[in-house]
């Protein structure tokens, strides 16, 4: 049985309906399916658009109606209440899916945001591009990369981004905005001021031998390997960096590797991830983070920060 909708949010949906294809549009979509957690109710109804044309009408629609609505990429910063989502979860995909070389610059990339980081990866490889090395294991879509300012061993999307395309939430403008105006921060970004959705971005690379960047990558891919939890659903680093230390250093100094609430728990091999072992609840992962930030908080005076997202839940 289906989440009782707001009279708003059932005129948007119908208004949705006349302008995407019927299987490009879902209600009651578990969101489970789209986050790397495999934790989330139902979306009101799930609309995938494949251009910017379609997210523009989209948008108005929404704006238009006051539904509530929110942008999702691949899912892997997100935790969803087990109750779901009561407004519209738009999803990039089609043209917004693509990458390909500048066709004057060799060493310019343009990559859609809803291009996997995995595959933009194999992409560089290919194309002989280094710079993107850093990021090659990351979960997610370039889209979500940009908005977090991803990064790891050293690396982080500010060092490599050009210039990335945007469409404000207001006006539905396109605009194109430099690297300095993105304003990126350690995983931050001007994106997460809410009023602009991330449409592709350049990234600026350097040429590579092929052979010698796909051996970088595997080096950090097992390095990756051996030190996280990749065979369990999470949402990756499960708290920011606090100022002067590390969220898993505190962690595992408060004496809280492996525990857990139902099926959640904080991971043995990594103490910065809160995993799914298998049929983990949104409220389970919530009772892990709150028990971490509060004994954490109790031993080092440190209030550690989520840096998974919360939709319709919080701590």
């Amino acid at each position: 049985m289906g989440m009782i909708l707001k009279e708003e949010t059932k005129r948007a949906i119908e208004k949705i309906a006349d302008i995407l294809p019927a299987e490009r549009l879902a209600a009651d979509e578990p969101m489970s399916r789209h986050t790397s957690f495999r934790i989330g109710g139902p979306a009101a109804c799930l609309a995938v658009v494949s251009n910017e044309e379609e997210l523009a009408a989209v948008i108005r629609i929404v704006k238009e109606e006051c539904a509530e609505y929110m942008l999702i990429g691949n899912g892997s910063n997100l935790l969803i209440s087990d109750e779901g989502y009561p407004g519209i979860a738009i999803k990039l995909g089609g043209e917004l899916d693509s990458i390909c070389v500048d066709d004057r610059d060799d060493t310019l990339v343009h990559v859609g945001a809803a291009k996997l980081m995995s595959a933009t990866s194999a992409f560089l490889t290919d194309h002989g591009l280094s710079g993107f090395e850093f990021a090659s294991g990351i979960p997610g879509s370039i889209g979500g990369a940009v908005f977090m300012n991803a990064g790891a061993y050293g690396g982080e999307i500010k060092d490599i981004a050009e210039t990335v395309r945007v469409m404000t939430l207001d006006k539905c403008e396109l605009l194109n905005l430099t690297n300095e105006d993105m304003d990126f921060g350690y995983r931050n970004s001007r994106a997460q001021a809410g009023d602009i959705v991330i449409l592709s971005a350049t990234f600026r690379l350097s040429k590579d031998e092929p052979t010698e960047i796909a051996a970088r990558v595997s080096e950090l891919a097992a390095k990756r390997n051996s030190k996280q939890p990749v065979n369990f659903p999470s949402a990756g680093s499960t708290f920011k960096r606090p100022v002067g230390g590390y969220a898993a250093a505190l962690i595992e100094e408060a004496g809280l590797k492996g525990y857990r609430v139902g099926a959640a728990c904080v991971s043995e091999k990594h103490s910065g991830f809160v995993i799914n072992e298998g049929g983990a609840t949104c409220e389970d992962v919530l009772a892990v983070m709150r028990h971490v930030r509060e004994t954490v908080n109790e031993k080092s005076g440190i209030m550690l920060e989520p840096e998974v997202r919360l939709i319709n839940c919080s701590l």
